[in-house]
């Protein structure tokens, strides 16, 4: 069938397409949004006026969602120092040094007192020497730097920065937790036309990756920062923003109520989960486990399980889903613990480390599992040198899964990259594609299949559907029959949110 002028069209026929798996072609017939019908290629009329493409046998699957996200930080790192190469502090410092003398500071990352040098991604908890404030003085000249742990649990600051910033620190350098959390916001307070094109940027790339939804979990009241960059033409793809416990009551009073549809927000923006942070990350040691780090300590409870019961029996009375993140085999516990004593469902973010008999615990309580599969690629060494001899529950996918609990596949980006495939290829390999680093297969029994993982990244729906809004990914292969390596790289042709384009419109 030839192609209608776009302009023309109030309807939209996506001809000769197949579905994974299968080698007949269809029609996708989309209407108002919505998937309206599924057909034997040509054997439907298209609605007068319809729009129609001939994708000639490409391959159309429900569109990608990234469950866990911080936006803002992942556009920003895209302009910031990258460490997440540098084996050890040294490494690190000789970075930035480099940095410096090429560049200067970061053209974008100014505040109110000049411009600071900043990177992201580095990754100590693999490192044979430690981070030091001599050190990283050493290197910088004076200019205020602060470095950002690729888990944004931790910042390393130089003398500079930590005066600027007024934030005290040892001879370390290092700020963990609710500090870095403070510091990583206020370097994050840029002008709003400089983070909203790289938003802009960073979201459009995700896009053509067949991204149509995120959940957004950036530390700040988002709202009103998605509301703006609607206004100003963001489309790129569907936001749940999330709200925290410094913003529960504002958002109780405005009526606020996870899944509401925002006004102002183009059909685009709804009221995202509760979250609430219980423990730190494996990087950091912060993670609350059970038995002690070798080097001793069990991490940090943020919260106590009081603390936590009086957050979730508030978010259930106030129409809120709450999102607890808890990493540690403890912080893990505690969460499972407390969504018994309130009573509510919900998501519990990362899950990295469980023990065995908390597996079934999430498939009775109901509890979606968010997690990011490409935190086992990048932190398979850290959890083998802290969680030694119990790596088997580290990551648990197919165990998770097995107990019933329902899978959501996410990034955190700037953990990892807002980039699905990476994702799902983590999740049905448990190793990485790229040739970077030529790791065998880590715990290939807790890999999922890619029919699951497909499930667990376009929450829950795996095949496309009549009725369904028309959020679609367009492939160029079969996603259930190339290699792993074009698994991992698959190609998107195109992308559509609610029947528009959001990339790939020619196709």
């Amino acid at each position: 069938m030839p192609e209608t002028p776009a302009d023309a069209a109030t309807s939209l026929v996506l001809a000769a397409v197949r579905l994974p798996g299968e080698t007949a072609l269809r029609d996708v017939h989309v209407l108002d949004g919505l998937v309206s019908r599924i057909a034997p290629a040509g054997e439907l009329p298209c609605v007068p006026g319809s729009r129609v493409l001939d994708l000639d046998g490409r391959y159309v699957i429900p569109g990608l969602w990234d469950e866990h996200v911080h936006m803002t930080q992942w556009a920003l790192a895209a302009n910031r120092i990258d460490l997440s190469g540098a084996a050890s502090a040294r490494e690190a410092a000789d970075v930035v040094r480099s940095n410096i003398a090429d560049h200067g500071p970061a053209e974008g990352n100014s505040d109110a007192g000049g411009r600071a040098v900043v990177g992201v991604g580095f990754r100590d908890a693999v490192w044979g020497d430690v981070p030091s404030l001599d050190l990283l003085d050493g290197v910088t000249g004076g200019l205020p730097t602060a470095l950002l742990s690729h888990d944004l649990h931790c910042v390393w600051l130089n003398s500079a920065a930590a005066a600027r910033y007024g934030m005290p620190v040892d001879a370390s350098g290092l700020l963990r937790e609710e500090p870095a959390f403070e510091l990583t916001r206020e370097l994050g307070r840029l002008p709003d036309p400089v983070v909203d094109a790289w938003v802009r940027e960073s979201a459009q790339a995700a896009a053509a990756r067949g991204i149509v939804g995120i959940v957004d979990f950036e530390m700040t009241w988002n709202r009103d920062v998605w509301l703006r960059r609607v206004a100003g033409g963001f489309g790129s793809f569907r936001v749940d923003a999330g709200v925290y416990p410094q913003d529960l009551d504002r958002a109780v009073a405005e009526g606020l109520r996870t899944g509401q549809v925002l006004d102002g927000g183009a059909g685009l923006l709804r009221v995202g989960p509760f979250k609430v942070l219980i423990d730190g990350s494996l990087n950091t040691r912060t993670a609350y486990c059970v038995d002690p780090y070798p080097h001793g300590g069990r991490g940090l409870l943020t919260l106590s399980a009081a603390e936590l019961l009086d957050l979730l029996v508030r978010a259930r009375e106030s129409g809120f889903v709450p999102a607890v993140h808890a990493i540690g085999d403890g912080a893990n516990e505690v969460a499972l613990n407390a969504f018994a004593a309130a009573g509510v469902r919900g998501r519990i973010e990362h899950a990295q480390f469980v023990r065995s008999q908390d597996f079934a615990r999430f498939g009775e309580l109901g509890l979606t599992a968010s997690v990011q599969p490409a935190h086992a690629l990048d932190d398979r060494d850290a959890a083998d040198s802290n969680w030694a001899g119990r790596t088997h529950r580290a990551f648990p996918l197919r165990s998770l899964l097995a107990a019933g609990a329902t899978l959501a596949l996410g990034s955190d980006a700037p953990v990892a990259p807002l980039e699905p495939w990476l994702a799902m290829s983590a999740a049905t390999t448990r190793a990485r594609q790229d040739g970077r680093v030529p790791w065998h297969t880590w715990h290939p029994e807790q890999a999922l299949t890619r029919t699951e993982a497909l499930t667990a990244s376009t929450r829950g729906r795996g095949r496309i559907r009549l009725g369904d809004p028309a959020d679609l990914a367009v492939l160029d292969g079969d996603p259930f029959d190339v290699s792993d390596a074009a698994f991992a790289a698959m190609p998107v042709a195109a992308t559509l949110v609610a029947g528009r384009f959001t990339h790939g419109g020619g196709v």
